[in-house]
């Protein structure tokens, strides 16, 4: 029985287990998007997510750290430079996995990963979408408004 035992071994030993999370993540690091089977993408999720949390204070220390993980140097001042800048104000789910089917050959289930904001189609030119409330019906009122006026003294002009 596996009581209490949340962590996903993928079949392998712990050195390539860590090997291998940690080029998948520089590979997402690099790329911004990287296509892998689900439960890897899952394992991916919980072994990038932390350090990217680290790469908000850019501090000797957290980067160390993040180094530490990565064992890639490239992919740390990436992280550290461009990556945390977009992040900054995100409290945390940094990263969306998109299924896209099974894989022909053994039919595994397969998904993309990829950082969320450098997602063009869900998130154009970098802004942030407007949550609209229903407090916001009072402005379209306005407008409304606005326009009638301005087509009642268009109206005016023609006719004198």
């Amino acid at each position: 029985m596996r009581h209490g035992k949340k962590f996903n071994h993928l079949g392998r030993q712990t050195a390539h287990r860590k090997a291998m999370l940690a080029n998948m993540a520089c590979s997402l690091i690099e790329h911004k998007r990287i296509n892998t089977t689900v439960a890897k993408a899952k394992a991916l999720r919980v072994f990038v997510e932390p350090l990217i949390t680290k790469s908000k204070a850019d501090t000797t220390h957290n980067r160390r750290v993040v180094f530490s993980y990565l064992r890639d140097k490239f992919a740390v001042t990436e992280l550290f430079k461009e990556i945390s800048v977009k992040i900054a104000d995100r409290p945390g789910g940094y990263i969306r996995i998109i299924k896209l089917g099974n894989r022909q050959g053994d039919n595994a289930p397969m998904a993309m990963v990829e950082l969320v904001d450098y997602n063009e189609i869900y998130n154009p030119k970098g802004k942030k979408a407007k949550k609209s409330t229903r407090r916001g019906r009072r402005k379209k009122t306005d407008e409304a408004v606005a326009s009638v006026e301005t087509a009642e003294t268009t109206t005016e002009e023609k006719s004198e």
